[in-house]
């Protein structure tokens, strides 16, 4: 069954001054020329992406879009008009995100996040970006202190809300991020809570045991960089700390802390100082 706003492996049918048309379910649908892949023959089956022209006719292409159906995207504003904003998603007709599935009105040149999905009364593609009905709010198959893909879409004064693998809706909290993140921003992160209402929070960093792990490594090898001397300590401003080691004053104090137990470093007034 052809599907369309996705990738289909269709057979080439038959050979035309403009193109090919490949075989489906549907019809035949056109493959331009510029398009077809140099010692493309009859026969052949083809990996192709499909959507409708500007004249809403179904057409292939071997070009790859930024997303296909039922994924979300970041991608930037081309041009508005007023029933719409046309987004910029690598193919040669921009995607329409109708005035009607926008959160807020587009401006062109902004980065928006949005859903990829089809149209059904007229199979056209579109973007929509009121994105809290198509998260999952079944945590169930998620647990604490798991790897996960997040996809930065907004953001609020507790932080930035994400997209976790695809599929759920979580939040970084502004005092745990130690980086600056914008709109489509994707990271690595962990799960650090899961809620009975189905709320997500997660962070950058790793968790429990094994963030004491990277944080005692990424000080020590801040120090050899250095040559065995850094000018940080327990008096250390905040914010200082915060852009130099990615971590908040009170876990680099208490990272220290057990380095100097351990015997590999020693904290002086001036800062911490690697011992030989």
């Amino acid at each position: 069954m052809l599907k369309i706003g996705k990738f289909n492996q269709l057979k080439v049918g038959r050979s035309v001054q403009f193109g090919l048309y490949l075989e489906s379910d549907k019809g035949d649908i056109l493959l331009p020329n510029k398009y077809v892949p140099k010692g493309t023959q009859i026969g052949d089956v083809l990996n192709v992406f499909i959507y409708t022209d500007s004249e809403d006719r179904l057409i292939a292409t071997t070009l790859q879009p930024k997303a296909v159906v039922d994924e979300f995207v970041a991608l930037e504003v081309k041009d508005t008009v007023p029933f719409g904003a046309f987004l910029d998603w690598g193919l040669e007709k921009d995607l329409l995100v109708p005035k009607r599935e926008q959160h807020r009105p587009m401006r062109e040149g902004e980065v928006h996040v949005v859903r990829l999905c089809l149209d059904y009364r007229t199979n056209r593609v579109i973007g929509v970006a009121k994105l809290n009905a198509f998260f999952n709010k079944n945590t169930k198959a998620l647990k604490k202190d798991q790897e996960v893909d997040v996809m930065v879409y907004g953001q609020t004064d507790l932080g930035w809300m994400v997209i976790i693998n695809q599929e759920y809706s979580g939040m970084l909290y502004k005092n745990e991020v130690f980086e600056p993140l914008t709109v489509g921003d994707i990271r690595k992160g962990f799960i650090k809570k899961l809620r009975e209402d189905g709320k997500i929070d997660v962070s950058l960093q790793p968790q429990g045991f094994q963030a004491v792990v990277d944080s005692k490594e990424k000080i020590l090898l801040a120090l050899k960089d250095a040559g065995g001397f850094l000018p940080y300590h327990d008096k250390t401003e905040p914010e200082r700390i915060k852009a130099t080691f990615q971590m908040s004053k009170k876990i680099f104090k208490k990272i220290i802390g057990n380095l100097q137990k351990d015997g590999k470093l020693t904290i002086s007034d001036k800062g911490i100082h690697l011992t030989e």
